[in-house]
């Protein structure tokens, strides 16, 4: 299994293509077969599949094939880890920006009393 640092790296190299938000777009409405997700797209079969192979790597979407037809669907859970990195992160700059207001607050309240 890969670390949480590696999995986190996936997801947002996978999210750093247009093409694959769009997939993930569609796919948020439902699943969906390979073939529907390439029609609308103007590249070959396998440029889409690469594509999913990302998405497949970074947990956001699964794939199941039935026959001759490969479904895919979303991960929804699989965004959890670079939500909670968001949280941290702005956790961390409301802190940091608190802490400059407060120091720069008290820089003027010691102009003022000069």
């Amino acid at each position: 299994m890969l670390n949480d640092s590696s999995l986190l790296d996936l997801t947002f190299q996978a999210l750093a293509d247009p093409t694959r938000r769009g997939m993930l777009a569609r796919l948020s409405r439902g699943p969906a077969s390979v073939s529907d997700l390439a029609r609308p797209l103007p590249m070959s079969l396998p440029a889409v599949l690469q594509h999913l192979q990302a998405l497949e790597a970074s947990g956001l979407v699964r794939s199941e094939k039935k026959g001759r037809v490969r479904t895919v669907s979303i991960e929804p859970a699989a965004m959890n880890a670079a939500e909670h990195w968001f949280a941290e992160q702005r956790s961390l700059w409301e802190a940091r920006a608190d802490r400059l207001e407060d120091y720069l607050a008290t820089l003027q309240d010691q102009g003022e009393e000069e």
